[in-house]
């Protein structure tokens, strides 16, 4: 085999490797080296080469593209996470938005399902740094799309950093779409600081704000504060979250909608 063959034979596994760790989860070394015929010490190479570009995460024994409370997911796996639960959400906060308004979404694959529901509510003016959802609403007619700029992240398929932060704060909007990682009682949190630093500044520049975040991360926290719940106006989640935390949440919010799959 010569060198080109071997290189794209290589990626080929790499890219096998990363979409059955994010298909599943997690994954053994063990189980990668069975599943690809390799053994576990090129495993461990290609885990190491797939955690450096950021598909996955390396953890005792294998590797997850599942968040921690100090790693984020992996923008393919939260992709194919909880769909049912984000769509049921979207249709909710798609009900908050007025038609001919502005509306920021953040860089989550919940605000993206948002995206998917605004066709009813044209004309609209859509503020965003989640690269998919720009690919996704551009060139929509009677749709003004203003796309934030910054440092493109691959792992999150969005733009964050000190750019970012400066084109959220020069725009003003009618309501802001946030989705966090975590929610505890009293706080949304986030693992990473330059998405905290986006959200924030998107928190500040809206006249309304809506948390918009399914039932799996309730009674959760991550490395980083965003904000307080009483920061936001409305809280969305999906009906599948279990009724205890539920109540807890209302207890400590007066404005939670829920959404019904």
């Amino acid at each position: 085999m010569n060198t080109r063959q071997h290189t794209s034979s290589r990626s080929v596994r790499w890219q096998g490797m990363a979409e059955h760790i994010v298909r599943r989860g997690s994954a053994s070394v063990t189980e990668l080296a069975e599943s690809f015929g390799v053994s576990l010490m090129t495993v461990h190479r290609d885990l190491d080469e797939l955690a450096r570009q950021g598909m996955v995460r390396k953890v005792r024994g294998g590797a997850t593209a599942q968040a921690s409370n100090v790693w984020e997911s992996n923008i393919a796996y939260r992709l194919k996470a909880h769909t049912a639960e984000k769509d049921a959400i979207a249709r909710v906060v798609a009900g908050l938005i007025e038609p001919g308004g502005s509306v920021m979404l953040d860089d989550s694959t919940t605000a993206l399902a948002v995206a998917r529901h605004l066709d009813e509510l044209l004309p609209l003016t859509v503020v965003t740094n989640f690269l998919e959802a720009i690919r996704l609403l551009a060139g929509r007619p009677d749709l003004r799309l203003i796309a934030l700029g910054g440092e493109y992240h691959a792992t999150h398929d969005s733009f964050l950093g000190l750019g970012c932060v400066d084109a959220v704060e020069a725009v003003n909007t009618d309501l802001a779409v946030v989705s966090t990682s975590a929610v505890s009682e009293e706080y949304a949190y986030h693992q990473e600081q330059e998405i905290v630093l986006v959200k924030r500044a998107m928190l500040r520049s809206a006249s309304r704000r809506v948390l918009a975040v399914d039932g799996s991360k309730l009674a959760r926290v991550a490395l980083h504060r965003v904000a307080p719940l009483a920061d936001f106006d409305v809280v969305v989640v999906d009906a599948n979250a279990p009724a205890d935390l539920l109540q807890r949440l209302r207890d400590h919010h007066g404005n939670v909608l829920v959404a019904e799959l």
